[in-house]
Parts: C-alpha cells; structure tokens; sequence
C-alpha cells in the first residue's frame, strides 16, 4: 500500500546574509528633490527578515525522525519505481559515489532542492548516508532523498558541523604512543565526540613496537574502570593486529584519529590487498601529513565495513553546551548531586564535590583538565 503524504514548508539556505548594493539611495533620492515626482507603491522587492528562504514539498507521512540532529528537518518523497536505494561509499567535491543494493556503483550529484536545504552542516550528504538515487546515463545518477542517520560521527570545523561518517556502530580511535606524541586530552574529546553520536567507542594504542608498553598501563586502567575497551597495536610488527581483525568482523566500523597515527598502516596490515598509500610523520614538528584525502567505506573480507577517514589536525566538538559535557565523564556522577548548588559548573564554584573528589583522587585529574577544556571551548590540535 502507498504511503501518505503530505505538504511541508521547508527553510532553504539564504543567498546573502547583507544587501547587494550600497544603501543610502533613497536619502540621497530625496536630497535630489526628486522624491515628489516618484510614485508610490507598496511591493516588496525582498522578503522580509534575513532574506528568507522557504519551499513547500511532498513528504511521507510518518517518516522516521532524524537522530543526533544532523539532518535536514524535512526530505522530499521519492518514488521507489523510479529510484534506487543505496549507500554513499565516497563524497568528492560536488559528486558522490553510490554503491546500491544490487551491487552497482553510480557516479552521483546531489539534486539542488537538497543542498539547498538549510542545515547545521557544511555538506547536505556524508559517507555512509543512506540515499535514494535516481538513475541516468552511463552509470550515473541523482540523489533524491537521504533517510535519517544514526551512528553519526562529528565535529566543528568553521562554524559549522561536519559529519565525517554515518550509520556506523562503532568506532576506532588510533592513537600514536610517539611520533606523533600521545595527547590523552584529545583521548576524552574523541570518547565525548563519540558518545554524543551513539556509538561504540574503541581506544588503539598504536606504535608500541616504539616505546615500552609499562609506562602506559595507568592510562590503559584509567580508560578499563570506565568500560572503554583498549588493545596495543603495531602495524610493523603486526602485535594486536588480530585481535583488531576481530573487533571490526561484521561491524559498521569508522577509524579516526590525528595524521600520522597509521591508520592506513593498520588496514593495510589487517587486508593487505587494500594497498592504502602511507606516508612518515614530518622530522620539523613531529605531525603527521595528510595521505587519506576523503572519507571512504571499505568492505572487509572478514565482514562488515570500513571507513577510513583523513587524519584531524584539531578536534572540536559541535552543538554542545556547557550543561552538557558532565554528562560525558561518567565518574563525575556519583559526586554530581553532593556540589553545594544545583547548577555548579565544577570550574570555580565553592564546595565543589567534584573538585574535592579530583583532590582525593577519586577523579582524575587529567580527565578534569579534559572537562576544563570543553568547558572553555578550546579545540586540541
């Protein structure tokens, strides 16, 4: 049976936030002392308010709501006869590769209504979106229609949100112990960044073929007390390669981290045939550059899929506020209800129980120098 559906006004994008033109011309109309001679008439050339934009179009009844609130509020009806379903592999420039569910791969735009869509995130469409294409010539397509996501892995980047993947259930942080250095700050923003998407996090301490593993077992108990799983890795010697293998079997699987970490070096050790390029951290500063270009989804033999995704230079996490982040440090919430006022901050307050606790060490105290940092709005680079 059809679905119903129904008209909805939608908010597009504004073509400009200022006027075209100079203003001052009416005065300087009047100053002329050709005012009198004008007409007068009541038309509005431009529209009221910010030069606002707004569509109607034909929505399903019932649709799924978007989660995370990443999506456009409204998405257009397609017709399932002249459509296909799929799922974004790779997002290049204004094109995307579409893999649907029968196994062929279109070269797709997406349609014009859709980016113009006003939304919260610098592109309309991420890797691993879930669309519906309508098909053209040469294995070529548009997108009409994107479904709501879940799993949605994101951060701020110019104001603005941007979603590096969707739809995954889980995903692999890779942290370097050395060369690049490991910064246990940017370890709590990727769990929040994490926990804020709904998904799975997996910590991966990589390089340990480089350093002694023993200097790093406080860090690896700190994260277990919190349920957060961790594995050492060594995409040289191929220590924790196989157990990594096994945590992406069959999963929905996103690997982020800094440049320069191996990400690519431990696909490449977990499916050979990937041939992912690698490239060495820079001997002036100790960063890593830049190899993964765009985020893409990889099938594994052992099951499931993988995204690679470009290596981050800095991390901030997007639509958050202050009243928020507490809720991403677990071990703050025993201690919560025993600060003097309801709505402490634990930054500068007096009878702080959070304070108290990271000055008895029952909170850590580089996990509260995370908090701090959140707190303020500082992205870690």
């Amino acid at each position: 049976m059809a679905k119903k559906k129904k008209k909805v006004r939608v908010d597009l994008r504004k073509n400009r936030t200022k006027p075209p033109r100079e203003r001052g011309w009416t005065r300087g109309f009047q100053e002329h002392g050709f005012a009198d001679e004008a007409t007068h008439g009541e038309e509005r050339v431009r529209a009221k308010g910010d030069l606002s934009r707004r569509r109607t179009i034909i929505q399903e009844v019932g649709a799924a709501p978007a989660e995370g609130g990443q999506e456009p509020a409204e998405m257009p009806a397609v017709d399932p006869h002249e459509c296909l379903e799929g799922r974004v592999l790779r997002v290049q420039r204004l094109g995307c590769v579409v893999s649907t569910t029968d196994g062929r791969q279109f070269r797709c735009v997406v349609r014009q209504l859709l980016r113009s869509l006003s939304t919260d995130g610098r592109h309309i469409v991420a890797p691993g979106d879930r669309v519906w294409i309508k098909p053209a010539l040469n294995d070529e397509g548009f997108i009409e229609r994107i479904e709501p996501r879940h799993g949605v892995l994101s951060r701020a980047s110019k104001g603005r949100a941007h979603v590096m993947v969707s739809n995954v259930d889980q995903v692999v942080f890779v942290l370097s112990l050395v060369e690049p250095d490991l910064k246990p700050h940017l370890i709590d923003r990727f769990l929040a960044s994490a926990d804020q998407g709904g998904i799975a996090p997996l910590l991966c301490f990589n390089k340990v073929d480089l350093v002694d593993p023993v200097h790093y077992q406080s860090l690896v108990g700190l994260y277990s007390q919190l349920d957060i799983p961790v594995l050492f890795t060594s995409a040289a010697t191929g220590l924790g390669v196989d157990r990594l293998r096994e945590r992406l079997r069959g999963r929905q699987t996103v690997i982020s981290g800094q440049s320069g970490v191996g990400k690519s070096s431990l696909l490449n050790a977990i499916q050979p045939e990937l041939g992912l390029r690698v490239r060495e951290v820079s001997d002036v500063n100790q960063k890593g550059r830049h190899t993964t270009t765009t985020a893409e989804l990889i099938k594994l033999d052992v099951g499931g899929w993988v995204v690679d995704t470009p290596g981050l230079r800095q991390f901030s996490l997007w639509d958050l506020l202050p009243e928020e982040i507490e809720g991403f440090f677990p071990e703050f919430r025993p201690f919560v209800p025993l600060c003097a006022f309801p709505d402490c901050t634990h930054t500068h307050e007096e009878r702080c129980a959070i304070k108290r606790a990271v000055y008895r060490r029952q909170v850590s105290a580089s996990r509260y120098t995370s908090y701090l940092g959140m707190i303020s709005g500082d992205g870690v680079s």
